[in-house]
């Protein structure tokens, strides 16, 4: 395998394992398997082991007291900690997206609320959870700023399997599907405190729920 085909596998993989673990396909503690990851991808144990290690350099990961690794698992303070500056760069990508919006960031953001809507009111979980991550990070690239949508991005993977557990029923995911709107009308309105004052509503109620559950 020439280095190129390597790092372009090794990139599949941690894509494929990073959204998993986004969307709470794979709970926290989960131990994965080098072997059985590698006959899942198909390939040796060797692109596997490096896409576990970046995993891990990230955070996303925790390498067990034996072989093996982990999807990460805080505690309540921890996960309070990560909530709390999550919900500073998210109103913060808010603020700045509202003063900043485009032709095409508005139609980015309208796009994943419509796949948002459309896989609440079809009961589809697991499509919500990917489709409410697109939404919010259309939200981070309507900013401009690549830095500042590669921040967010990584504190939404973090807690990705914690948020995940909210939603229990239907119910829940048009809840949060329809609370979306009022957080598009308050950017789109191109005030920023009105928008950074609208993420930090979203996000309070969304930690309060996350919390519950978790």
């Amino acid at each position: 395998m020439n280095s190129a085909v390597k790092i372009s596998t090794v990139q599949r993989i941690e894509s494929v394992l990073m959204e998993e673990i986004s969307v709470g396909e794979l709970s926290p503690g989960v131990r994965l398997d080098e072997a059985g990851l590698a006959e899942r991808f198909g390939v040796s144990r060797t692109p596997i082991r490096e896409a576990l290690s970046r995993l891990t350099a990230q955070g996303i990961l925790i390498p067990g007291e034996k072989r093996g690794v982990f999807v990460a698992q805080y505690s309540r303070e921890e996960l309070s900690q990560i909530f709390e500056a999550m919900h500073e760069i998210e109103t913060a990508c808010a603020r700045i997206a509202s003063q900043r919006l485009n032709l095409l960031a508005r139609t980015d953001i309208e796009f994943a609320q419509a796949d948002c809507m459309a896989a609440a009111e079809a009961g589809d979980r697991p499509g919500y959870l990917r489709a409410n991550e697109a939404f919010h990070i259309a939200i981070y690239q309507a900013t401009g700023n690549p830095y500042m949508a590669e921040i967010a991005t990584e504190f939404r993977r973090r807690t990705g399997p914690f948020r995940a557990k909210k939603f229990a029923t239907k119910e829940d995911l048009i809840r949060s599907a329809k609370s979306h709107q009022s957080l598009i009308d308050n950017i789109f309105s191109e005030d920023s405190t009105t928008a950074s004052n609208g993420m930090r509503f979203h996000m309070t109620e969304s930690f309060v729920q996350t919390l519950k559950v978790n």
